[in-house]
């Protein structure tokens, strides 16, 4: 079945990281919330290598990291036609250079399986097909729960990693089993961040770093809090000093300092 593509006066013209990317994004359907931002903020790529986000979407997390560091090269793959188009329109309009290519990641096109990258970051969906609240908007329902098995994503990401390159997942924490238990099987040197939503809260994401033939101990990172203490008032997003810097202005988010 064609998909259209988003009609304009469908579309929302957001700044994110202080307004160094302007992602348009649907008003109703998936919309960007911090998840692929930090995603993108976790990723320690260099100007030159290459960055391939499995799932992107709209295309925010490119956007994010092409912002943060200029002359990486930037690739994504997504299922939903006009969410493709809209990450090129968003890569091109943020003067950035990338390759969003239209497809199923578990059968990616001949192009993309051509090829291999310093790093593959994923923001999967966070609950199985079947399970939770169905989403009435087939976008979003889509970006939160997905037929493809995380395990596939997995193993996808791992395929196209360069020797010693990284793997990088977000992904709900009541997942986190189920998430290691697959990236063990394909790469080593497993790193975990937990993200607690305020101080003294159980963590309700978390990130997951792997490498390719890396043979260092696992490393359970000290959790890093998204908001400050205090109420949460609407319309507001009162971030933690670290996580400021990240949302607001674009800075890095290393697993440990």
């Amino acid at each position: 079945m064609r998909v259209e593509p988003f009609a304009e006066a469908d579309l929302t013209h957001d700044a994110m990281l202080g307004g160094k990317a302007m992602i348009r994004q649907p008003r109703v359907g998936y919309r960007a919330g911090t998840d692929p931002v930090l995603l993108a903020a976790t990723i320690e790529a260099k100007p030159g290598q290459s960055v391939l986000e499995l799932g992107c979407g709209a295309g925010p997390g490119l956007c994010c990291l092409g912002a943060r560091v200029p002359g990486v090269q930037l690739y994504g793959i997504e299922l939903q036609p006009a969410y493709a188009a809209l990450a090129r329109r968003n890569l091109s309009e943020n003067g950035l250079g990338g390759t969003v290519w239209e497809g199923d990641l578990s059968a990616p096109p001949p192009e993309m399986r051509a090829l291999s990258f310093h790093h593959v970051m994923a923001n999967p969906p966070y609950f199985e097909a079947g399970r939770g609240i169905a989403a009435q908007d087939a976008g979003r329902g889509l970006g939160r729960a997905g037929e493809t098995p995380l395990a596939t994503w997995v193993a996808v990401a791992a395929k196209r990693l360069r020797p010693r390159g990284y793997m990088t997942f977000i992904q709900r924490a009541e997942r986190l089993p189920e998430l290691l238990a697959a990236m063990q099987a394909h790469v080593g040197a497993l790193e975990l961040l937990p993200l607690l939503p305020r101080p003294g809260r159980a963590p309700r994401l978390v990130l997951v770093r792997g490498r390719k033939d890396g043979k260092a101990a696992f490393r359970f990172h000290p959790p890093q809090v998204i908001h400050a203490p205090g109420e949460h008032e609407d319309g507001v997003n009162n971030y933690s000093e670290a996580f400021t810097k990240v949302m607001k202005h674009g800075a890095g988010l290393p697993f440990s300092e």
